[in-house]
Formats: structure tokens, C-alpha cells, sequence
């Protein structure tokens, strides 16, 4: 292995369940919050991202929003991050 090898963040998406999912505006339009995108960063740290489209299909495309503060998308986003390394872990035959 190679130890010099520069990983920037591993990747993961994660649908929100519907009752967890939200609405957000920008510039006017609003976007129902329906995928989330968690990074874990080079330092151990996990980074979300919120992505969603126009609500009624507007003209908007995909477009990120921060998560929201909330207890149960923290623990969607751990658990999420839980799951893809036991999946990882099954991959590597580690589990």
C-alpha cells in the first residue's frame, strides 16, 4: 500500500426517509431537501451536504442546502456512515 496516497474524503448518499425530509427557499424557489451527501474528511470528521429539487418541478436543478441542526438527521447521518462502513468492511472481507 502505497502510504504516500492522498485521499481528499470518502463519499456516501443517503435518501432522507420522507418523514424526515424538508423544505428550503432560495432565490424565490422552493426546494423539498430529499438526499443527503456525507463526506468523511481526511481528519475523521464527518461533512453533510443537503440536496433537493423545485418543489412542483420548477426550474431549478439539484442544488445543495446545509443540514439542518436536528437530532434525527444527525443520527440519519451517523447512521448512514455506520452502515457504509460495515459495508466497506464486508467488501474488504473484514466483517
Amino acid at each position: 500500500m502505497d502510504s504516500d496516497l492522498e485521499v481528499s474524503a470518502l463519499a456516501i448518499n443517503v435518501t432522507v426517509p420522507e418523514q424526515l425530509r424538508w423544505t428550503d427557499t432560495r432565490r424565490g424557489e422552493t426546494f423539498t431537501l430529499n438526499t443527503l451527501n456525507v463526506r468523511l474528511l481526511p481528519d475523521g470528521r464527518l461533512a453533510a451536504k443537503a440536496y433537493g429539487r423545485p418543489v412542483g418541478g420548477g426550474r431549478g436543478g439539484y442544488v445543495s442546502f446545509p443540514v439542518p441542526e436536528k437530532p434525527e438527521l444527525a443520527a440519519l447521518v451517523a447512521d448512514a456512515a455506520d452502515r457504509a462502513g460495515a459495508l466497506w468492511a464486508a467488501h474488504r472481507g473484514l466483517a
